[in-house]
């Protein structure tokens, strides 16, 4: 009864922490038409703010997994917030689009580490069997953060100014550190010693490797259409600013289904069930190209895009765990964190050619980005599934 009611309050600690970050990381979706105002800036260098967003996220959540390794999770998740704190105060505080994406690196940073050692905690407390389920309650932080932070943070940026979005920002990190205090417990285990040799034992192995491009290509194939959102509500289908407020809080109840899903589906066959969600995501982006430019059929393209989005992140992190612990048993923190690198390969890459597109007026066509993306995360996928299933595939034992 004790594990349960401590498992309990260390996921609900985690899911708000979650919550405060995943604010951060789409926040300038709902702000970039003030944005480029501000600084004079294109759409496509607007798209910046998310794409160095995941690229710092990209490079700092195995680097810092290797670096904090061994330090006291609690102070780490403590030290976290605090670093999370000054990121948004910076942007905030921004004089110029090159400091505001200063501190959207600083901020970055942060979220990289946590979610790294978020979802390895999510899934040690619980059973087995309901791990990937431990790892959706933590990233409905994430999805609960698109339901009403984003489009809190939008609404406050319209109303006032975008700099007050980004210390609404600040306000969420400081609740995040006070529940990181009160609510995880004080010795959590600390995982095995790792270094750098680690991230070439797991690159090594190609079941490994693979899934790590899946991640990347399956996750970021929302993006080149959901960084540039608002604009294609509201140029496109012909949303006000103020319905696209409303809309993105559909658009996060329809992720939180999507993410809650995603969990329950993909707790027993996890591959197989990701098979599936790129498929209904490919279904979802090509219905968008299609009714791109019309009013009600548009939104509701939106909101299946929404369903499908993120849909695959439970069953994404939870695999590359499953896979670590049979292929390189001494590496799963580093490998969990290679994969929080994965998801913002996807971004980086999703935003990019977004952006490349909408430079060349092309933002009709982002959706062919993201479907092309899923074909080929797709066939890795099956040539995944085939490795996994021929009984000649053993894995590599390492010496404990």
């Amino acid at each position: 009864m004790n594990k349960k009611v401590s498992s309990t309050w260390i996921l609900l600690s985690l899911a708000i922490s979650a919550f405060a970050i995943g604010s951060t990381e789409f926040i300038s979706v709902g702000i970039m038409p003030l944005l480029t105002k501000t600084f004079g800036i294109s759409l496509a260098q607007g798209g910046l703010t998310v794409s160095i967003y995941a690229t710092g996220i990209m490079f700092g959540a195995p680097i810092l997994a290797l670096i904090t390794n061994r330090w006291d999770r609690k102070k780490l998740l403590i030290g976290i917030m605090i670093s999370f704190i000054i990121g948004n105060t910076l942007a905030a505080l921004a004089p110029s689009f090159a400091i505001l994406l200063a501190g959207r690196v600083i901020a970055a940073l942060s979220h990289g580490i946590f979610m790294t050692i978020a979802s390895l905690i999510a899934a040690d407390v619980v059973a087995p069997n309901k791990r990937a389920s431990a790892i959706a309650v933590m990233f409905t932080g994430l999805t609960v953060a698109t339901i009403t932070g984003v489009p809190l943070g939008t609404f406050i940026g319209q109303t006032f100014n975008w700099r007050m979005s980004f210390f609404f920002l600040v306000a969420l990190g400081l609740v995040g550190l006070i529940t990181n205090i009160i609510l995880v417990p004080n010795e959590l285990p600390l995982p095995k010693p790792t270094s750098v040799k680690g991230i070439w034992k797991i690159l090594k192995q190609p079941q490994l490797l693979l899934i790590l491009l899946i991640t990347a290509l399956g996750y970021g194939a929302t993006f080149p259409v959901y960084t540039y959102l608002t604009t294609i509500l509201n140029k496109n289908m012909g949303w006000s600013q103020s319905a696209i407020v409303i809309i993105l809080i559909f658009y996060g109840v329809a992720v939180a289904i999507g993410n809650t899903l995603g969990g329950k589906w993909a707790n027993k066959r996890p591959l197989t069930a990701l098979l599936k969600m790129f498929l209904g995501l490919g279904v979802a982006l090509l219905i968008t190209r299609l009714v791109i430019n019309l009013h009600f059929l548009g939104l509701l393209a939106i909101l299946l895009l929404g369903l499908f989005a993120f849909m695959n992140v439970p069953g994404l992190q939870l695999y590359i765990v499953q896979l670590a612990e049979k292929y390189t048993p001494n590496e799963v923190p580093l490998a969990s964190a290679l994969n929080i690198s994965a998801f913002n390969v996807g971004i980086t890459l999703g935003s990019t050619i977004g952006g490349q597109a909408v430079a060349h007026n092309q933002l009709i066509n982002t959706p062919w980005l993201g479907i092309a993306m899923l074909v080929v995360g797709i066939i890795l996928i099956a040539v995944l599934i085939k490795m996994e299933n021929s009984p000649e595939v053993e894995p590599e034992v390492e010496n404990c």
